[in-house]
């Protein structure tokens, strides 16, 4: 963990080489946007990108769809797999993460009595979705408690310490969504694996964020959606899926591919409006404009800056809180009573957009209320001092 004071001045990490990246966006200009973990924000230039395709299919929707855009698939599932560090032929395109857990959920056939095991890190969607899928199945569901700062080696032992001889699937999370941790997946995979237990990672924040290698995570499922830190449009994920589970993969929908199996059979589902998935490579193209290295640098401190200045402004610790400098992502407490719940959080959510003009994450977690606040290169220092002058006056 890194400590709460690494970075204590917006001077820092203000180049000032910015102003031109920003005005890649057209986001409200009246709204400060904290939170492009959740749902991202889509340049221009891929919009213009989704645009052209959708207008190719307009102007002649049987050339489109016969001709256009099954090669055109295969060139941005070859792109997205590049970009991740894998073959063409281990991953497919899907809707986003939790698209990709269903798959792989009614694939496995969980059988009555077996278990599947979390953390209480998981994201709240995913583990609905582990909850039907088991449940149907008469299979059980064990969330593991893992604290907010523990090591590496704690997260390891605790994982390993709940997996039993019923324990058919391991769903751990490489950056956690209400948590902003950044889990030690491989070891985590090596441990279930040594007792024969299959491993799925969801990566729903890592394209972008991290350099990926998904063949490395030892993992026999990886999926992660390109739309929130890799700048493409809403609704395109890679799910790679390691050899031995290919012939057993299929699409939740059956459609025209299905005789082609994974992961071709995943490329075109009727109608569907593939534009973006068709204009993932221009998103990818952006990202790589900006000196990865460089933009990850930039998003990490700010992240941290904005952590301390808000944590400060609203007088709570971050003992306990901890931050990984690899992440664009911070937790800052609430104030005890301040959006323990979903509901108050939501609440607290709703103010803060409406009085405040900010976008920012609210969630309950373990009991207490949380801020998680994100960092894009549109992001500037100024704009998480002014929340956090917002947020102290607004719970005052």
């Amino acid at each position: 963990m890194d400590t709460p004071d690494e970075v204590t001045h917006s001077s820092d990490l203000w180049d000032g080489n910015w102003d031109e990246v920003r005005d890649a966006w057209d986001l409200d200009p009246s709204r400060a946007h904290l939170n492009h973990g959740s749902f991202g924000a889509v340049p221009r230039l891929v919009r213009a990108a989704e645009t052209h395709w959708r207008g190719l299919a307009d102007a002649n929707p049987m050339h489109y769809y016969r001709t256009l855009l099954p090669p055109a698939i295969v060139s941005a599932r070859a792109a997205a797999a590049d970009f991740l560090g894998t073959v063409q032929d281990a991953l497919a395109l899907v809707s986003n993460t939790t698209a990709g857990v269903s798959t792989v959920l009614a694939a496995l056939a969980l059988r009555e009595g077996e278990e599947v095991l979390l953390t209480d890190h998981a994201y709240g969607a995913v583990a609905l979705a582990v909850a039907r899928f088991a449940g149907a199945a008469g299979a059980q569901v064990k969330a593991v408690k893992v604290p907010l700062t523990a090591t590496d080696e704690e997260v390891v032992r605790a994982v390993a310490d709940g997996i039993t001889s019923r324990t058919r699937l391991v769903l751990i999370d490489q950056i956690t969504s209400p948590t902003a941790r950044l889990f030690p997946v491989r070891r985590v995979a090596e441990e279930a694996r040594a007792r024969g237990v299959t491993v799925f990672v969801d990566g729903a924040h890592v394209p972008g964020m991290l350099p990926v290698d998904v063949e490395a995570l030892g993992a026999d499922f990886w999926v992660g959606n390109f739309h929130k830190w890799a700048f493409a449009g809403r609704s395109v994920a890679g799910l790679w899926v390691a050899p031995s589970w290919r012939p057993q993969i299929q699409p939740l929908v059956v459609s025209w591919n299905e005789e082609q199996r994974f992961p071709a059979a995943f490329d075109q589902q009727g109608t569907r409006d593939g534009a973006v998935w068709l204009a993932l490579p221009d998103a990818l193209r952006f990202f790589e404009s900006l000196e990865p290295e460089r933009l990850r640098q930039y998003n990490n401190g700010l992240a941290a800056y904005g952590q301390s200045v808000v944590a400060s402004a609203l007088g709570t610790s971050l003992d306990g809180v901890g931050g990984d400098p690899r992440l664009s992502m911070r937790l800052v407490a609430l104030p005890r009573g301040v959006a323990d719940t979903g509901e108050a959080a939501t609440a607290l959510y709703e103010r803060i957009s409406r009085d405040l003009h900010v976008e920012v994450a609210v969630t309950s977690w373990a009991g207490r209320g949380w801020l998680r606040l994100s960092a894009q290169a549109y992001n500037a220092p100024a704009e998480y001092e002014r929340f956090a002058h917002g947020i102290a006056g607004l719970l005052r």
